[in-house]
Formats: C-alpha cells, structure tokens, sequence
C-alpha cells in the first residue's frame, strides 16, 4: 500500500466532526472481534486444562501399562516370568505385581464404608516408582508399614481418612468376600475380616481416589483378595507416556502369553475422547461469535462506502485506481480485525491466568473429580485462534472492499 492509501484508510476510520457514527459502528466490530477471540482462548485453556489435569491426577495411581489376564476372575498365575519379561522390554523402565479388590473397611466405632483395596511392592523393591501415587503423601509415610507393630500398613485417601476418623496410628478392619466362612449355628455368612493399622494419609487431588482407595502391601493385598501367591495384573511405567499405545501393543506380542495389556489411553479412551469432543464442540460454538463480529465488519465497511460514496468518485476522477480503493477498504477491516483479535488475546491471557493462579472458580470434586477450574494455554490452540480470527476478518472485508472498488467516478459524484 501506498502512504496515501493508508492515510485515507486511517481518515476513514476515525469519526468526523458532526457524525460519529460510524466510529461507533467501527468500535462495535471491534468489540465484537476481541470478546470472540477472548472467550476462545479462555475456554479453549479451560478445555485444554481440564485434559491435562484429568489426565495427571489418573495417572497418579493408575500405571502407563496393565499387563492382565483374560478372565472373569482376574486372576493371575505364574506371574515371576512374565514380570521379568516386561522389566526387560524396550520401552519399560520399571514394572512390579499388584492386586486390586473390593471390600468394606470399618472402623472401631462401626462406621462402615465402601473401598477400592489395592496390594503394592514395598517402598524399597523394584517397581516401586511405577507410579507416583508415594509422592502425595500428607500424614504418616507410605513404607505401608509401622515400627513395632505386627499388623499390615495401610494408606488411605485424606477423604476416606475423614469418614472413617482414623489417621496413622489408628486401627481399621477390612472386610471382603474372599474365603468367606457360614456361621454353623446361624447359616449365615461370614465375611473375611483382617485388621491393618493406618501407616499414612496421601492426597491426590483426584476425588475418586482420595475417597475411596486403600492400599495395602502386597501380601497382605494377597491374603485378603484369597489370591494366595497370585497377582490381579503386572503394571509398568515407560519411557514415554505418548507412546506407551506401540509399546503395550508390542508388549503384548512378545510376551506369548494368555494375557493382554492395556494402556492408559485405552484404559481411559471414553472419558478423554468425551473431554476432547467437548472441547471441539465448545471451539465451533464460540466461533460464531467471531463470525457475528465478522458480519459487524461487514456492516461497518459497507455503511463507510455508502457515506464516502462521492470523496470515492473524486478520488477516482483525480486517477486513484480501482485496486487502490479496494486496498484501502481492506486495510480498514484488517486494523479492525488486529486490533480486536490482539485485544482479545491480550484479554483471554489475562483472563486464563488469574483463573489458573487464584482458582476463582471452585467446582465440587464429588461431581467433577477436581476441586478448580484448571486452565493451560498450548501455543498451538492459541495461534489456531488467532489465524482464523484474522481469516474471518479479512474475508469479510472482500464484499465492501469490491463494492467500493467498482463505483464509476460520475455516478459516484453525483451520489446524495
């Protein structure tokens, strides 16, 4: 563009003395640009967030890769060589046993509640940094163990820890389906009951598993699932999360075996591919509003041709040409379209980082699993913003830009 160009394009943006009009109009297109470009990035961060945190607190107890056997019972044999098949596969860094069970834990008073029972390796054997779930201990320690008392360690949820009013030191008792004994006299049935001591308290943040998870050493897991020397399934951790889908799919191959192995994705795939939809759902409907405030900007520009309709004509009679004219309409709406679309960045961060840092918005971690509303903005979703926003605005100034363009000088002065 030439420097007269742009001075006639800024001239025609600003409002003239006695009419201000269409600076209004021009504020509005603005306006519209920067609110649908700030609540893309917001909730785009928001959606994006949600993903990230959902994803990082499942894997604090939940391993990159299950290894299981087929079956209703769940119920693993001759687990030793395939254990040290799997520590030994390309990919793995570490791997251990484990077993997960049902039961009801109930405390001295007779407080009885529902709890996901699963068996661990110590702190210090191999595996044991399979996942991070040690790390988010808060009371007590996860060595699932206590100096100078014989029963098993336990650690609890904090929000299981609360209903049952018992923290390290306190005792529990256990009761499963497995083994269970009929009472002679009565008929009835007798459910197993064990006794396990409380080692620690762990918080996740993750409400599924703060209030109800109960883990055990892994003997003690064994005996109280009735599994004796058998394991519920292997888990490992890999060397890379993302690519943990070709790893348990080769896993799975090399290991010969009558098992199947899982990954976190598979493990996970509805809620993430949910989570996913949704954020695709919410990125369309938000888009139109950027298209309305395109449809701002065509107003806008088309109003400013019909106002200049005769400076148009003379300018064409002095020999300014029609690309000319149709570049100075383009420039109007790409000003606009900038300036709405760097607004509307500028905003949407702010926005996404005061929510993030302060958590304004609480959520109920009992419906929603987390207790903020977490927000992660990824370069990519934001420069994918702000393309279309500017794809929009530019688009939507063709229409008036032509218009404007095609206006024969004579007719044009002689507009009222």
């Amino acid at each position: 563009m030439t420097r007269l160009e742009l001075s006639i394009a800024w001239r025609y943006l600003r409002s003239r003395r006695g009419s201000r009009l269409l600076s209004l109009i021009s504020v509005i297109a603005i306006g519209g640009v920067l609110v649908g470009v700030s609540a893309l990035i917001v909730i785009m961060g928001v959606m994006t967030g949600m993903q990230t945190d959902m994803r990082e607190k499942i894997l604090v107890g939940s391993p990159d890769v299950r290894v299981l056997p087929y079956g209703d019972d769940m119920r693993m044999t001759g687990w030793q060589p395939l254990l040290e098949k799997v520590r030994v596969f390309p990919g793995v860094v570490s791997a251990a046993p484990f077993v997960s069970t049902q039961g009801l834990v109930r405390n001295l008073s007779g407080y009885m509640t529902g709890t996901a029972v699963v068996g661990l390796v110590g702190a210090n054997e191999p595996g044991a940094d399979v996942t991070s779930i040690r790390k988010h201990i808060v009371l007590g320690d996860f060595s699932l163990a206590r100096e100078g008392v014989s029963l098993p360690g336990a650690a609890l949820g904090k929000f299981l820890a609360s209903k049952l009013n018992a923290f390290p030191g306190d005792t529990i008792v256990l009761l499963g389906a497995a083994g269970l004994d009929m009472n002679a006299a009565t008929g009835a049935i007798v459910p197993r009951a064990d006794s396990v001591v409380v080692a620690g308290v762990f918080e996740t943040g993750m409400y599924e598993y703060d209030d109800a998870y109960l883990f055990l050493p892994l003997a003690a897991a064994q005996r109280f699932a009735g599994l004796g020397d058998d394991v519920t399934g292997i888990e490992a951790r890999t060397t890379d999360r993302w690519q943990t889908p070709a790893i348990a799919d080769s896993l799975e191959v090399s290991l010969n075996a009558p098992v199947r192995a899982v990954d976190w994705q598979e493990n996970n795939r509805s809620f993430f591919q949910a989570l996913k939809l949704e954020k695709l759902g919410m990125g369309v409907i938000l888009l139109l509003i950027v298209l309305v405030a395109a449809f701002n900007i065509v107003s806008t520009l088309t109003m400013v041709v019909v106002d200049k309709t005769k400076e148009i004509g003379i300018l064409r009679a002095m020999g300014l040409k029609a690309a000319s004219v149709r570049r100075i309409f383009l420039f109007q709406g790409m000003v606009i379209g900038a300036v709405g679309t760097g607004g509307g960045l500028l905003i949407g961060l702010i926005v996404a980082v005061l929510l993030e840092k302060y958590r304004l918005i609480t959520l109920d971690p009992s419906v929603y699993f987390i207790d903020h509303l977490p927000v992660r903005i990824e370069f990519f979703d934001v420069a994918i913003v702000l393309v279309a926003s500017m794809l929009v605005s530019t688009l939507a100034t063709l229409y008036p830009a032509s218009q404007a363009a095609k206006l024969y000088p004579v007719e044009a002065i002689r507009h009222e």
